[in-house]
């Protein structure tokens, strides 16, 4: 099984920057990708970032630009870099790991295993 912990979430004015970090334990990050989800009050999970094993990148439109995810395979731990956070970012963020895939997996359905999420609050 794979245990995924989510750290970095907090408090952050408009504008400004902070970085999630994720550590899984129980699997390596080969044919697996790692994504970041969020969800908003009153509204569905939606990706924001994911990573493939080989290093394809998707990003929604959204935070195209302002957020980058990126991966430390030897420690077992993927980053999302935020920047130039807006309120509508507020949201609890989630980690997650995929099935076994060669190819970058972006659909939620297709992820196996979540982190406990990690609250960012953007004030303007």
């Amino acid at each position: 099984q794979v245990q995924l912990v989510e750290s970095g979430g907090g408090l952050v004015q408009a504008g400004g920057s902070l970085r999630l970090s994720c550590v899984a334990s129980g699997r390596s990050f080969r044919l697996y990708s790692m994504g970041w989800f969020r969800q908003a009050p009153g509204k569905e999970r939606d990706v924001v970032a994911a990573i493939s094993w080989s290093g394809d990148i998707y990003y929604a439109d959204s935070v195209k630009g302002r957020f980058t995810i990126s991966t430390n395979n030897a420690e077992n731990t993927v980053y999302l870099q935020m920047t130039n956070v807006k309120p509508e970012d507020t949201a609890v963020y989630y980690c997650a790991q995929s099935g076994r895939y060669s190819s970058l997996v972006i659909r939620s359905a297709e992820y196996s295993y979540w982190g406990k999420g990690t609250q960012v609050t953007v004030s303007s």
